[in-house]
């Protein structure tokens, strides 16, 4: 994601033991970290389909996040 420019808008993805990574708007999509990742995924088309990629990348069984926009 080093060409792509964030923008304003973030969304925190909040788990049961708090904060697991983030989703931010960008020029071309929206982009995907968890808090363990050292990149941000390529941009997505569209937040819901951000949210699914994110929740994806999680453990399996784990709980669907809950996404707090800042």
């Amino acid at each position: 994601m080093s060409d792509t420019t964030l923008e304003l808008h973030t969304w925190v993805a909040f788990g049961p033991a708090g904060a697991l990574g983030s989703i931010h708007s960008t020029s071309e999509g929206f982009a995907v970290k968890l808090l363990a990742d050292s990149e941000w995924s390529a941009p997505f088309p569209s937040l819901e389909v951000a949210k699914s990629a994110f929740y994806a990348r999680l453990v399996p069984g784990s709980d669907w996040p809950e996404f707090k926009e800042h």
